[in-house]
């Protein structure tokens, strides 16, 4: 009797630098065992410069879909043919879907990721928030919370257009004023776990809300600095989860 050819397997990855540590690798490797997911595999393509996308590309003819993370949510997009509506307006991608004709098409679920993750801690004094720093990712914490009705406004080491404090320049009356302060800084991430955003902490009360996009340790110096204070703290866990789900469903849809 004729065997049947064996089924392409179905490759997915993350696209970043220094990506060792990543959460999505060890995620989907999961799934894919609980939940008896064949055919499909998940993998690191940790790269230096985005110039080295168009080389994955060709490597990898089985390729259906990436993550995208540090430093490259943004600097990727003048290789992608398309971006869906929300991605197009956030101006990050981190979730591509390449489709059967290898048309490259660009998501940002972080939106998604944070939305689920911050909405079940906030409440009606939470009307104000800070993002620290100005990268890919706080691109989608801005449109999110501005979905949500919160006001915001950026941190940065310097000053810009888009940066409405420095660390310089804040004061515990700003700090006062956002009961939000959202880290999206890679400041704390492992193996520099000490290190965190340069705020005044002591402004911090117990009406704050600390949410930090780094995962990686569970309570960065960040959020304790935040919980000694008496404020709710949240990291990037559910965030990934939730985002990395909603990346799924989009590989996976006609």
């Amino acid at each position: 009797m004729e065997q049947k050819p064996e089924k392409a397997l179905n490759k997915l990855g993350l696209l970043g630098k220094n990506i060792s540590y990543s959460f999505s690798r060890a995620y989907f490797k999961s799934k894919f065992q609980r939940e008896q997911i064949t055919h499909w595999s998940y993998e690191n393509f940790d790269i230096e410069h985005i110039e080295v996308f168009l080389k994955i590309l060709n490597r990898n003819p089985n390729l259906k879909g990436l993550n995208v993370t540090i430093p490259f949510k943004q600097s990727i997009i003048p290789y992608l043919d398309k971006l869906d509506d929300q991605a197009n307006e956030i101006g990050a991608v981190n979730t591509i879907k390449i489709s059967n004709e290898k048309e490259l098409i660009g998501y940002n679920t972080d939106c998604y990721g944070f939305e689920k993750s911050i909405l079940p801690i906030l409440n009606s004094i939470h009307k104000r928030a800070l993002i620290l720093g100005t990268g890919g990712a706080s691109k989608a914490i801005a449109f999110t919370l501005k979905k949500l009705g919160i006001e915001y406004n950026y941190v940065s080491r310097t000053a810009s257009n888009l940066a409405d404090y420095t660390y310089d320049t804040l004061t515990n009356s700003d700090i006062s004023k956002h009961l939000i302060i959202i880290n999206c800084t890679p400041l704390g991430t492992f193996p520099k776990i000490e290190d965190c955003p340069d705020i005044p902490y002591e402004a911090i009360s117990e009406n704050h809300i600390l949410f930090d996009l780094i995962y990686n340790p569970e309570e960065t110096t960040f959020l304790q600095r935040g919980k000694e204070k008496g404020a709710t703290i949240c990291n990037g866990q559910k965030m990934l989860e939730f985002q990395a789900e909603k990346s799924w469903n989009i590989w996976n849809s006609d």
